[in-house]
């Protein structure tokens, strides 16, 4: 076996001198790493989410609050982060998600171009029932993660847009019947010129028809001009027993035509704050109602009571009454019972509406209580004004409610529409 050769003075002096400058090569090297994990920590460190501030919380709260359109802020998960009372409100959100599917829809649409959505959508307004909300919805991406969600609801907007529409389509459907009556009866009367008999018969029919296009004007001035700010700007002290007493013998004409009885009584000295002349029209449409659909012979009673805070006027008659099915919409414009008996009693279709909107601006209300067969109470209800000194008043007649038959519950409380 061959033998090492034994290693010179010069091997052993290279080997000792190559220790240190391995040992500062590890060195280095150690140093590096330890440099580099220090950085890696670091940079780890500095990619931590920051917490939440929660004064920037509490503004991003505050600042939903106020606004008027439902705002909601959803994460990158879709989950709902922070919700506007509205959006509560109107269904948007619950259980911490988006509940439509158009909502949603849109949501991810962004989520994929990052484009703005504006669009208008037709939703259901609950889990049940056939209730629909109109919103204006608008969805924004505001950081990478999160979407910002508007909507706004137009549902009553778009709803007055059709009333008003509906009103116009109304109005000139019945300005053109009497006109056109008017026209015709004119014609006819003119090829009866020799027969005096039949010249009297359409005369009397034109008169009647020019009242009616008289009224129908009249009574839509009436309506446009409280619909208008300020209808009230002149609104004084009113005595409650001189506004029924006006109306009352306005209305006597019409009934002593029909033999109807009009009788008025209740609690006397009672005020209210608003429009003499308005609030006479409201009782003188009550009456012209209840009497022009009582019959022949009956009585109609317009009693006065104070309840806590508020005055009552109810107008009781004994006619036909109001199904239950009409009794919801009795306050519309232009809405009738029965067409064909209105033509015949002159009715435009306007005069509950026009009590509907008198009682509103004085700060009140009208319902309805009807039955077929049985008669109806329409109760107009106004806020109680202190009265002012005066003499010591008469005797006071019989209360109201001694008015209505024994038969009658109470009128309804809960205010509800109709018409003339």
């Amino acid at each position: 076996m061959p033998v090492s050769p034994r290693p010179s003075v010069d091997d052993v002096e290279w080997m000792l001198d190559a220790v240190p400058l391995a040992a500062g090569l590890i060195g280095v090297l150690v140093g590096a790493v330890a440099v580099g994990a220090f950085r890696w920590s670091e940079r780890v460190q500095h990619t931590v989410p920051p917490q939440p501030d929660p004064e920037l919380e509490d503004g991003l709260v505050r600042t939903l609050a106020v606004l008027r359109s439902a705002a909601v802020v959803l994460d990158a998960d879709d989950r709902v982060v922070r919700a506007s009372p509205p959006a509560h409100a109107l269904g948007v959100v619950r259980d911490g998600r988006l509940v439509h599917a158009s909502m949603r829809d849109l949501v991810a649409d962004v989520r994929r171009d990052g484009v703005i959505r504006d669009e208008e959508l037709d939703v259901a307004r609950g889990p049940v029932g056939s209730s629909r909300l109109l919103l204006q919805v608008r969805v924004a991406q505001v950081t990478p993660e999160h979407l910002l969600v508007l909507a706004e609801d137009l549902t009553q907007a778009r709803r007055l847009e059709a009333i008003r529409r509906d009103f116009v389509v109304n109005v000139s459907h019945e300005l053109k019947t009497p006109v056109g009556a008017l026209s015709l009866l004119a014609e006819t009367v003119q090829d009866a010129a020799d027969d005096p008999e039949a010249v009297r018969r359409f005369s009397g029919r034109m008169r009647a028809e020019a009242a009616r296009l008289s009224a129908l004007v009249h009574e839509i001035i009436e309506l446009s001009r409280l619909q208008v700010a300020g209808a009230l700007e002149d609104a004084a002290v009113v005595e409650v027993d001189d506004v029924v007493a006006e109306a009352v013998d306005r209305a006597r004409t019409t009934a002593d035509a029909k033999a109807v009885r009009l009788v008025a009584g209740g609690d006397r000295g009672l005020v209210v704050v608003g429009d003499h002349n308005l609030l006479v029209t409201a009782v003188r449409n009550l009456l012209d109602n209840a009497v022009a659909y009582s019959p022949e012979g009956t009585r109609v009673n317009v009693g006065v009571r104070r309840r806590e805070d508020l005055v009552e006027i109810a107008v009781v008659d004994e006619g036909i009454g109001i199904a239950a099915a009409d009794q919801e919409r009795v306050f519309e414009r232009f809405y009738r019972v029965d067409p064909a008996r209105s033509r015949d009693t002159g009715g435009t279709g306007l005069g509950l509406s026009i009590v509907k909107h008198v009682a509103a601006d004085h700060g009140g209300d009208v319902s309805v209580w009807s039955q077929p067969g049985r008669g109806s109470t329409f109760t107009l209800r106004l806020p109680l004004a202190a009265a002012p000194a005066r003499p010591a008043p008469a005797p006071a007649a019989p209360a109201a409610t001694d008015l209505v038959p024994p038969h009658r519950p109470a009128p309804a409380t809960t205010p509800t529409r109709s018409t003339t």
